[in-house]
């Protein structure tokens, strides 16, 4: 309930400091691009990888990646290591073998399965990034939203939607929301753009509106009591 009545000075300074507070720019040191192990088959979808690699190189931000030197996860991740940033790349062991991933550049962390890889990712990343890609892209993509939704971390979600490569999908959280399956709050944990400067500039600019379904230290409680 809204209290009747004008706020105080010290109240109205209180409200000031907390809205520049959340306005201000998050500073990103490391950004986890999930994206398609092949190229597909518009340019617009490679050219979309190395402008945000040399975007990341630009703005001095680190990148978290799945491993591997295939499609467009070899593109962003060499042109971001030619760039001089750092490259972290993250492998179950069972997708070690070259023809599958080709040769890694930057370190690269061995885990046990996809899981841990997911886990691992989202740890050592500030914010999320998806470029066109498939099932596995679309996959982490969905878990990284979820984990928001459920108060597991704060971290912006962004979606590079080139060439309206993501445009149903988008379509179809509006129909979630229409449909009475997504609060219109956790509709906005996912931003999207169709450059890749809007895009980041939109994920240094989010603010979380909707309320996890767990407070997050519950989630990290949980967590400790079971390592």
């Amino acid at each position: 309930m809204e209290r009747e009545g004008s706020c105080s000075k010290e109240e109205e300074e209180e409200v000031e400091v907390y809205k520049e507070k959340d306005e201000r720019p998050r500073k990103l040191k490391r950004i986890c691009v999930f994206c398609g192990s092949r190229p597909g088959f518009k340019s617009s979808f490679t050219h979309a990888a190395l402008e945000l690699g040399q975007e990341l190189v630009k703005r001095k931000m680190d990148l978290v990646y799945g491993g591997g030197s295939v499609g467009l996860m070899g593109l962003i991740s060499q042109t971001v290591f030619n760039g001089g940033c750092h490259v972290l790349g993250v492998m179950p062991r069972a997708l070690l073998s070259h023809e599958i991933s080709g040769e890694t550049v930057g370190e690269l962390r061995i885990v046990a399965d996809m899981h841990q890889r997911k886990s691992v990712m989202a740890k050592n990343a500030d914010a999320f990034i998806a470029l066109p890609g498939g099932y596995g892209t679309m996959e982490e993509l969905m878990e990284m939203v979820t984990w928001s939704q459920l108060g597991i971390h704060d971290k912006p979600v962004g979606l590079l939607n080139v060439d309206g490569y993501y445009d149903s999908l988008l379509a179809l959280f509006d129909k979630g929301v229409e449909e009475g399956f997504i609060e219109v709050s956790e509709r906005r944990i996912m931003v999207s753009a169709v450059t890749v400067q809007d895009l980041i500039n939109k994920i240094e600019e989010y603010v979380a509106v909707h309320q996890g379904v767990v407070p997050k230290q519950n989630w990290e409680m949980d967590q400790s009591s079971l390592a």
